[in-house]
């Protein structure tokens, strides 16, 4: 598969966030976060664009429904 490289610029609270994630993820590096964070937001982009919800169900039984502005 062709890759092509991309340099980021990042604020520092963008890039602590990043940091964050590829540690809770367990991820090999910054690129895989950022592959897998644009698989699920196509993803969701796309349910969206179906007309469908995000829903989160709590632990304690409630429900929130996240709105995608895109």
């Amino acid at each position: 598969m062709k890759t092509t490289r991309v340099q980021l610029e990042l604020p520092e609270p963008s890039m602590e966030r990043l940091k964050v994630l590829k540690e809770k993820t367990e991820a090999a590096s910054y690129a895989e976060v950022i592959k897998n964070s644009l698989r699920l937001y196509e993803a969701l982009i796309g349910e969206a664009e179906s007309g469908n919800e995000v829903l989160i169900k709590t632990s304690k039984g409630g429900e929130t429904v996240y709105r995608l502005i895109f």
